[in-house]
């Protein structure tokens, strides 16, 4: 029993030697790993890279903008009266010529006859002091009366002819005042809301009926700030603008383009801005009046610059800055200049040459001078050459209409 107690201490002291000189190996091969790990340096980071190359770019900006009728007209009356009835659909096309209403036209038939009996007693007075100083004439010349008889006669004559000329003038305007109880539209246009109902009692040139706008064309109201003006190289002008398009509110480009047909000569000292206005075609009354789009003016291209993913461009106390690789793949804190967004890229004004190397992705875990494994970017880049068009940022969207 004895023999049997003294063999299993000695086992049991035979397996604590045994795992000490293990753990004692393990202890050393871990620290000759660390050894080594230390002595080769940092492992390189897995990045993604973009090359790049000079892009052309326009020379534009966007500002909110409002659509509005070429011409709103104020459908008003010129003569007063009852009004009869609305010989038009409210909201539709009208064309110009159109009559839209009528105003009860028996006041002014009636005028319109009795101007035309004062023109015959006019006429028929004329042509009888007519008769009259024709014989008094020839008796003027028989020295059968005075001068002075002869000149009453041609007196009168002469207020006879005034008379005829009131006549004829009070005839034109009862006519007008007749044709007038039919209201025609001025334009071809949409026409608006009846403002009243039959059998209303209308006032000459104030009661409003109804109003007409024109759509086609149809114009687009803006303005640009002071420093968006000093980006296109100073104040917008017809001469100036190479083009005008439109953003509609779903974010789809308008098709057709406009042309600058107003750009105020002075700054808004209120607002600080230069307000502007285009005038767009409109055949299928795709923009309607009071819509708020996007106006984008270009006045030209700028070549050279470099287009980099926004996710590249970091920021700073300094300003922003983006990393580019050296020739040894390190990285390398490059300080840039932007200008707008182009989609998805910011566009880069300094700080970049062409064929250098952007790091676009691990942008956290880089640091100046660290080791990076390049790789070309997976997908398309916005970075690739050729002309875009441009996307104003967030910070200029905001802003509204002056």
């Amino acid at each position: 029993m004895s023999q049997v107690h003294t063999n299993t201490r000695r086992f049991d002291l035979n397996k604590k030697i045994l795992l000490a000189v293990m753990a004692a190996c393990t202890l050393a091969s871990c620290g000759k790993g660390e050894q080594q790990a230390a002595q080769a340096g940092p492992q390189a980071l897995p990045v993604s890279v973009v090359e790049l190359q000079p892009a052309s770019v326009p020379v534009s900006a966007e500002a909110v903008a409002q659509t509005e009728g070429a011409r709103e007209v104020e459908i008003r009356p010129r003569v007063g009266g009852i009004l009869l009835k609305r010989l038009y659909e409210e909201g539709s096309s009208v064309k110009e010529g159109q009559v839209l209403f009528q105003i009860d036209p028996e006041p002014y038939q009636i005028a319109l006859e009795q101007a035309k009996g004062q023109l015959a007693q006019a006429q028929a007075k004329i042509a009888q002091t007519q008769r009259e100083a024709g014989r008094l004439k020839g008796l003027l010349e028989s020295n059968s009366i005075s001068q002075r008889e002869y000149d009453n006669a041609t007196s009168d004559n002469d207020v006879a002819k005034a008379s005829l000329v009131q006549a004829q003038a009070s005839v034109r305007e009862a006519e007008l005042n007749l044709s007038y109880t039919k209201v025609t539209a001025p334009v071809g246009g949409v026409s608006g809301r009846f403002q009243f109902s039959e059998g209303a009692l209308v006032s000459a040139n104030s009661s409003l009926l109804t109003t007409v706008v024109q759509l086609s064309p149809i114009w687009v109201r803006f303005s640009l700030s002071d420093n968006e003006i000093q980006q296109l190289g100073g104040p917008v002008t017809e001469k100036t603008v190479k083009k005008i398009s439109l953003k509609l509110p779903d974010g789809s480009e308008y098709g057709e383009t406009g042309k600058l047909n107003f750009a105020s000569s002075q700054i808004d000292p209120a607002l600080g801005t230069q307000q502007l206005r285009a005038t767009f075609a409109n055949a299928d009354k795709k923009l309607l009046p009071g819509q708020f789009v996007r106006a984008k003016v270009v006045v030209g291209e700028r070549d050279g610059v470099f287009l980099v993913p926004q996710v590249a461009v970091m920021n700073s106390q300094q300003g922003r800055f983006v990393y580019v690789l050296d020739e040894s793949n390190h990285a390398t804190v490059r300080p840039v200049v932007t200008g707008d967004w182009m989609g998805r890229d910011w566009v880069i004004l300094k700080g970049l040459n062409a064929g250098e190397k952007v790091v676009v992705d691990n942008l956290i875990k880089i640091r100046p001078g660290a080791p990076l494994q390049p790789h070309p970017a997976a997908g398309p880049q916005d970075a690739a050459t050729g002309k875009v068009e441009p996307q104003k940022s967030a910070a200029n969207t905001s802003r509204k209409l002056a």
